[in-house]
């Protein structure tokens, strides 16, 4: 009897458990996944052939260098996809001038193309799921960022995870904010610059989104405009799209398919312990915090990449707390599709957009 009555004691513990991390993590966002952003489709058949071609070749490119990463451990696969990332872009040819430098500690670089005006600065923060990714990956993308804005764009090297917390990604992505008011590529400039931008994608999306927020509470110069490619902004996992696009989003299946059977109430504890951080805290979930008085933002993403409604969602609650923010999606890409530029169609479109943007708001 008393084995059973400890039992059946033990059995009631368990369940309050997992009713508290139910409860935890329940979905309270589900309002914010309309309205749907405005939606990018190819004009005719004719282009609609053309970027389906596109997107073929390069998911066949992509499945080739991502699909061997599935079946390694975890440590090896974090090294492998650094590899994997600086060997994708490798050889590509920009016209900017690129300007190694040492940003308050952070490894950096200049990316400035011909006739920028360095007295307008860029600061861009890259993706790679916090653990991988580096400025030689992005060249193509930053090399642009600069001809479309007439800016420098300072991108930086944060620490990465699993050797580095994701604080410290944080930190060093706010000492480089700081140091780039007050250097630009010629060297340390006593004139405050003209206009300031910030962009990121994916987590590097998520480390921009955060630091405008901490630059608005801390009443630091905001930058005049703030660009999110597929963003992270909810690092409990729990937007629809997390699951729902899980097979059709070619880049982040072999990250998320880990995901896939967690059960649903387990889902905040697996984001926590991904994101070594509290993981309902805004600091590492901008979607959680106050979005208000924060500078114009543009997200983009995919339709059906995981992270479609993690920009929607954060877009839509910036709106309602009165924030000039919008979302723009395009139908049928892979995950920061404008890193592919000219290779899609759609990369080109994206960054006409996004040209219209920092317009207006230069």
């Amino acid at each position: 009897m008393i084995i059973l009555a400890g039992m059946a004691i033990l059995g009631v513990i368990v369940l309050g458990l997992l009713a508290l991390v139910m409860w935890f993590n329940r979905d309270t966002l589900s309002k914010y996944d309309l309205p749907l952003g405005q939606r990018f489709s190819p004009a005719d058949a004719t282009a609609a052939a053309a970027s389906a071609a596109a997107v073929t070749a390069l998911n066949k490119r992509l499945r080739g260098a991502s699909g061997p990463l599935e079946k390694m451990p975890w440590q090896q696969r974090v090294l492998a996809m650094r590899e994997t990332m600086n060997n994708f872009f490798a050889g590509a040819v920009i016209s900017s001038v690129v300007t190694p430098v040492d940003a308050a500690g952070v490894p950096a670089e200049w990316v400035v193309a011909p006739g920028a005006d360095s007295s307008r600065r860029f600061l861009y923060i890259h993706g790679g799921a916090f653990m991988a990714g580096s400025p030689q990956c992005y060249r193509v993308l930053t090399d642009k960022l600069s001809e479309i804005t007439n800016s420098a764009v300072l991108v930086i090297d944060y620490r990465l995870m699993p050797e580095n917390s994701r604080l410290d990604c944080i930190e060093d992505c706010r000492n480089s904010y700081d140091w780039m008011l007050e250097n630009g590529p010629e060297g340390p400039d006593a004139m405050a610059p003209k206009a300031v931008f910030v962009a990121g994608d994916s987590a590097g999306g998520n480390l921009t989104l955060a630091l405008l927020a901490w630059i608005r509470d801390t009443q630091r110069a905001q930058p005049n405009a703030a660009l999110a490619l597929s963003p992270v902004t909810d690092a409990r996992f729990t937007s629809p799209s997390i699951r729902g696009n899980l097979d059709s989003d070619v880049i982040l299946k072999p990250l998320a398919k880990r995901l896939a059977w967690v059960p649903g109430f387990l889902i905040g504890l697996a984001g926590r312990y991904m994101a070594g951080h509290k993981a309902s805290d805004p600091v590492v979930s901008p979607l959680l915090g106050d979005l208000s008085a924060l500078p114009p933002i543009l997200v983009l993403a995919s339709d059906c990449e995981i992270l479609r409604d993690d920009g929607r969602r954060y877009v839509n609650k910036a709106v309602e707390a009165g924030t000039d923010a919008s979302l723009m999606l395009w139908d049928n890409v892979p995950h920061v599709w404008p890193v592919f530029y000219p290779d899609l169609p759609e990369a080109g479109e994206a960054l006409e957009q996004v040209d219209l943007f920092f317009k207006r708001h230069a």
